[in-house]
Formats: C-alpha cells, structure tokens, sequence
C-alpha cells in the first residue's frame, strides 16, 4: 500500500445518524433572548431558522437520522478517507502513529458541506426560497452555495473584508455556484453601515458578517438565515465524520489516545472528537483531546466563559461561551475561518469540565508546519488546518522526547489551494505574527452583557 495507508468505507456505510453529544452531558446553560435576556424559545428563532433545525438545536436524543436526500448527497465524497502518515512519522522520528481523517475530498474541499447539506434541504422543506449567511475564509460560503444550488435556495454570502480581499477565488466559488457574494461590512444593512460610520476602513469579523446576515433573515420573510460554525445543530451534523473516523481506526486496529483538531467556531473539531468524547463521557476509552487555535483570536485560551452575543450588532441570541467579546476584532490574520469572536457553547462547557485541553498558535509556526506536512504527505492543508497540523506534530515530537509510542488521531479539515497566496506570503517572509490588541480585547470584555442568568 505504499508508505501511506488508506482506509476507505464503502458508501452503505456512511453513518445512517448524527450523534449528539447534549445526551451524555450536563444540562446546558440556557440560550438567552437577545431582548429580554429571557431564555428562548423555539419560536423566538423561528424567524431565522426552519423548525426541523431549531428542534435538533434543543434535542437531547442522542441519534438524530440522516434524511436519506441528505445521504444521497453525501454519497458523491463520504465516506472520507483516513490516512496514516508514515512519512510525517518517519520525517519527525518519533514513535507515535499519526493517522488523519481528510475531509478536503468534498466538492468545496473542506467540511462544510456536511452541515450546509442537511440545512439546505430542511430549508428547502420548509418551502424557504433565499437564506443569508456569513463566511470567514470562504469555505462555509462556498459550501453553503453549493447545497443552495442543489435545493434551488438563493444564498446571499456576507464575507469578512480582509478574507475576501485575501481569497478572491473563494468569491469566485461561491458564485460559480450562484451566490452572491459581499464583502462585510457593507452598506447594504443597517449594522453593516453602522459599522463603516464609525470605522470607514473595518477588516470586518464574523461577528460583523454574523449581524449583517441576520438583519437580512430578520427582515425579510422569505428570507431563512444559515451558521456554519458554534450552534448545536451545526456540530451535530460534523459528528459524521468522527463517527466514519470511529470505523476507520477500528478497521486498522487502533484507537486514539490523542485527538487534535483546530477551532474557531468548533465546527470541525467537534464533528471528529465528539464521538469519542461521547464514548469517553459513557465510560468508554480515556482519550487526550487538544484544542488548536490562534494566538491573535484566543477564545478558549483567554476568553471569558460567559453570556455573549452571538455578533457585533446584538442581534442574535446570547450563549454562555467562551468569548473575546462581541466587538472584538481580531487582527487580519490568513485563518480567517477562525477569526470569531466565540466559541461554541457545548465546547466551552466541555473545557469547563476539564474535556479538553487549549492550546493557542501564531500563523508562522502553523504555516511551517503545513509545508512541512505537504512535502511529506503531499496535501497542503488549508491555512486553518495547519493549526491542527502543528498541534498535532507537538504532540508526535513529545511521544519522542518522552520515547513513548502514543497514537495521535487530527482532523485535516480542508485543502488550501484557494489559499495559495497566504503560502506566498509566507515564503516571501510577510506574514506577521499578529497578537490581539490589549485593550481593544479589555473594552471588548468590558461589554459582556450582564444577565440573570449567570
């Protein structure tokens, strides 16, 4: 087989649920109305979200099923492969085995798709024509637009400044595939313009992209709006590919004692260390888990575990997360999938409970990293996946200074050809090593809401 092994399901085994992780764990602190401050209810988020979605946002079954129209879709790159990199391994001389799960197969080249999938059709079964949404690097943008075109949705696609200023074919993808796509902050809302008012040359954020979007849903009736990261809906979808990870290790005759996957939202790390987790919460095998994420946007590492909104413009619901602050604007670094401002509740709790362990990043040593893992493996991770890269090649270079024979399980999220140019940079010797600002960050958290609740 060479020295890189493939472990490929065949398409009947594409998992027929999606696991929820809100089963095995403590009752959640409550989502509060962004108004009131009053916990919500299914149709407070009505307006933004089919109801289908918004039950499987509050369910506590612990299997949700997989229409079988979604897995249908799934079966043109599901079941993704999972690779064991001997060359990495050998290259690093450490003794741990390093397998990595690959979802860059995907039509858009990342994960995205197994969430954007399953909310275009519940959508398009609840007879919604348009849906507004938010990317940061392009790749839930993209992913979203190609889920809306199979369902016939119109998207709309407010995208951070800087990223889409950085990835011009991201926008090119995304309206290869009919959607439109608008650098945020724009003047096509009132928080948008609201924003520009006060800072004409914005980089923009999610949550900025998040406020524009969601005033565009909140406004207009036939219009539904669509998150690709922190929601419990959203995480639930990327089990798909811990569970495919699950059969795949199983199938080669190993378990992880070490998950590593990057976080911005929590979407991908979510979708391939909730599973185990979950096994872990029932009893199962103990298992490491690493968060990886920026050093310049540092949620888990420095945030609050708060309530916070969701974005700038407070127009979405609050949740108890660990937070940087809603006007946090972190600085234009090339990860721009994981320039939010949040992290996903259900992850924020599990760090609180002692689940996982966080470590933070600069963009240099994860880009050198990822062109260390292309030249071994032959895949050039995506910029938010050499997070995951580098943490896990830590990891690998301990088993060896520690001389014990671990095995390490990450997850390669996506590919980077549309993010060559930050490669550019990066060899040219341009990209900063960014650290948030100080006292932007001490204003921001300055501003949580204060809230019964808590």
């Amino acid at each position: 087989m060479g020295d890189t092994i493939k472990y490929l399901l065949e398409e009947d085994q594409i998992p027929k649920y999606w696991y929820n992780i809100a089963a095995d764990m403590p009752e959640a602190p409550p989502v509060l109305h962004p108004g009131t401050g009053q916990p919500i209810g299914p149709d407070d988020l009505a307006p933004l979200f089919p109801m289908e979605l918004i039950m499987q946002e509050v369910s506590q079954e612990r299997e949700i099923e997989i229409p079988e129209p979604v897995r249908d879709i799934y079966r043109q790159w599901r079941p993704t492969p999972l690779y064991r990199a001997r060359r990495l391994e050998k290259e690093l001389d450490t003794p741990a085995k390093i397998y990595y799960k690959y979802e860059g197969v995907s039509p858009t080249g990342s994960h995205k798709p197994n969430t954007a999938v399953p909310q275009a059709f519940y959508n398009k079964e609840a007879g919604v024509k348009n849906i507004a949404t938010e990317t940061g690097a392009g790749q839930w943008g993209s992913s979203l637009a190609f889920a809306g075109k199979i369902f016939g949705i119109n998207v709309k696609v407010f995208m951070v400044k800087v990223s889409f200023q950085q990835k011009p074919y991201r926008k090119a993808l995304m309206e290869t595939f009919g959607a439109e796509c608008i650098a945020s902050p724009s003047d096509q809302t009132q928080s948008g313009k609201a924003i520009l008012a006060e800072h004409p040359d914005s980089t923009g954020s999610l949550g900025i992209a998040i406020s524009e979007a969601v005033e565009v849903a909140a406004t207009n009736d036939d219009t539904k709006y669509a998150l690709g990261s922190v929601l419990n809906h959203v995480l639930t979808h990327q089990t798909i590919l811990g569970q495919e990870a699950m059969i795949q290790m199983d199938m080669a005759g190993d378990y992880p004692d070490i998950l590593v996957g990057c976080t911005g939202g929590g979407s991908n790390f979510a979708g391939l260390c909730f599973p185990y987790i979950g096994a872990k919460l029932r009893g199962g095998p103990d298992v490491k888990v690493v968060a990886v994420e920026p050093a310049a946007c540092p949620t888990l590492t420095r945030g609050e575990y708060a309530y916070d909104y969701g974005d700038t413009a407070h127009l979405a619901p609050m949740v108890k997360m660990h937070t940087l602050g809603s006007a946090f604007v972190p600085p234009g670094f090339h990860a721009g999938g994981l320039r939010y401002h949040g992290m996903a509740s259900q992850i924020s709790q599990l760090q609180e409970m002692g689940m996982l362990e966080a470590k933070a990043y600069h963009q240099n040593t994860c880009f050198e990293a990822g062109v260390q893992f292309a030249r071994a493996e032959g895949i050039t991770p995506a910029p938010e996946a050499t997070h995951a890269v580098r943490g896990a090649i830590d990891e690998a270079l301990k088993c060896k200074e520690e001389g014990v024979g671990k095995t390490i399980l990450f997850n390669l999220c996506g590919h980077g050809h549309f993010d060559m140019q930050a490669y550019i940079d990066y060899f040219a010797g341009k990209l900063k090593d960014e650290d948030y600002d100080q006292d932007e960050l001490a204003m921001a958290l300055a501003g949580l809401p204060k809230v019964a609740a808590e």
